[in-house]
């Protein structure tokens, strides 16, 4: 590895539905990290890796930010302070936003950047939602509230200025050996990939309160001699009520939660997959400590 090659971690950060998991798709070049129009979408954070001949970035995509006065549930509260918490060993932080405002989230993320002494970007996500003259408003309000290294106006979904992002990430990281193999765009599992797809659909396909009532958990990972690949998953909801909904009339919802997900499951494995769809009830889950080793958590 060449002396000057520079390695780190960027952690992205902000409030919920604001496109941090479109805008890591973007940059890695496929999809590691699940994408709705529901807020809240990611529990996990979840490492996406890009490595080029001179640097290798490691992007953390973490769960949409809210007030933890304003989080319902004890997994809930869990997920924002692990958000939180991987601000502290990182290299760059990358807040990202919306146009539009200056929310309490941001506001929120703003105190927690102030007390760390960190490189930090301003990711102002979606510009091609408004005027010019607003985007320099913008800039000035938040520069009144942070002193940003960097202020870097994109939209993840168009993919604009996402190649000035980077080079601009790239300038800021230290110099270091790389931390991957050149060909890793993730560090998930394999398991955890199959459940984040399935997740994502639910969240697609189901209303109210189900898609943040699921947990979802693969059970049996079956590479068969001869045929596709065995995926059982098994995915909990709170309330009976609930499973009858995900079930749907003669077993429809499910089906097409299945069908659509091993779509995906079988783009980001590259191979063919049977995927087997469970649904029982863990009754309040999310109110429970023990929900936190079952969803991969440490407390």
């Amino acid at each position: 590895m060449k002396n000057n090659f520079k390695a780190g971690f960027v952690t992205l950060i902000g409030k919920p539905n604001v496109g941090k998991s479109t805008l890591i798709n973007q940059l890695i070049g496929e999809k590691i990290a699940i994408v709705s129009p529901r807020p809240q979408t990611t529990r996990n954070i979840i490492k996406g890796i890009v490595t080029f001949d001179e640097a290798q970035v490691i992007f953390l995509d973490t769960p949409g930010i809210i007030s933890l006065n304003k989080t319902r549930t004890l997994v809930d509260r869990h997920i924002v302070r692990e958000a939180l918490k991987s601000l502290e060993g990182t290299d760059i932080i990358a807040i990202m936003v919306e146009p539009f405002s200056i929310y309490e989230e941001d506001r929120f993320v703003l105190q927690k950047l102030k007390k760390l002494n960190k490189p930090a970007f301003l990711i102002i996500n979606k510009i091609d939602k408004i005027k010019e003259s607003q985007l320099e408003s913008l800039k000035k309000n938040y520069l009144d509230l942070f002193l940003f290294d960097r202020i870097i106006p994109v939209s993840a979904k168009k993919g604009t200025n996402l190649s000035i992002l980077m080079g601009e990430i790239i300038q800021r990281l230290p110099y270091h050996s790389i931390y991957y193999p050149g060909d890793f765009t993730t560090d998930q599992p394999e398991r955890i990939l199959v459940s984040e797809l399935v997740r994502e659909q639910i969240f697609i396909l189901t209303r109210a309160e189900i898609p943040y009532s699921t947990m979802v958990k693969v059970s049996q990972f079956e590479e068969r001699e001869e045929g596709p690949i065995y995926i059982r998953v098994v995915i909990y909801v709170e309330q009976k009520s609930q499973k009858g909904i995900l079930i749907g009339n003669s077993g429809k919802m499910i089906k097409k939660i299945g069908s659509l997900a091993r779509k995906e499951i079988e783009k980001r494995l590259g191979c063919h997959v049977y995927l087997d769809l469970w649904v029982g009830v863990k009754k309040n889950w999310r109110r429970q400590k023990k929900s936190f080793k079952e969803m991969g958590y440490t407390l």
